[in-house]
């Protein structure tokens, strides 16, 4: 084996995840939504969020960091945020890029925040104001609880 090659993958196989940090808060993107006047826009929109999302890496595409309950394979492992080990942040990836978009809405909500503001957040409400809680199929709706209730005991769990 060549030497550089193994600490290269040493490297490679010790990265740590760049936790998602949102570049606006739930308000911008509520308003950002309501530019759209079709739900086709809107899902373009939310799938270009999911394209600017950080690089997850391979090696922790594992059962264990699975989400259950997607239809899609979905990752996530909890973080803080690089500035505040006292809030909550996660890193997460999907093969779907519509879920890697609804990825990026859940780190607009959830990212940065302490887990007594994650316990607070209304997820229904928020969805709703979103529209999400008409326009997302059943199965792509059940997978979205599925990674709020991961998020949610991820954050629980830090407090």
């Amino acid at each position: 084996m060549i030497p550089s090659l193994s600490a290269n993958v040493r490297e490679v196989m010790t990265a740590e995840p760049t936790m998602i940090a949102p570049e606006m808060e739930f308000a911008e993107l509520a308003e950002n939504f309501e530019l759209f006047d079709d739900w086709e826009d809107r899902y373009r929109y939310i799938i270009d969020l999911g394209r600017k999302l950080p690089p997850f890496p391979e090696e922790l595409k594992t059962e264990a960091n699975k989400v259950r309950g997607c239809m899609s394979q979905v990752w996530m492992v909890p973080g803080h945020p690089a500035d505040d080990a006292n809030k909550f942040a996660f890193a997460a990836d999907s093969d779907a890029h519509i879920v890697k978009g609804l990825i990026a809405v859940l780190g607009v909500l959830f990212s940065g925040k302490t887990p007594a503001d994650i316990a607070a957040i209304d997820i229904d409400g928020s969805f709703k104001q979103l529209g999400l809680d008409q326009h997302l199929s059943p199965t792509r709706r059940n997978g979205l609880v599925s990674m709020v209730g991961k998020i949610k005991g991820y954050a629980t769990t830090a407090a």
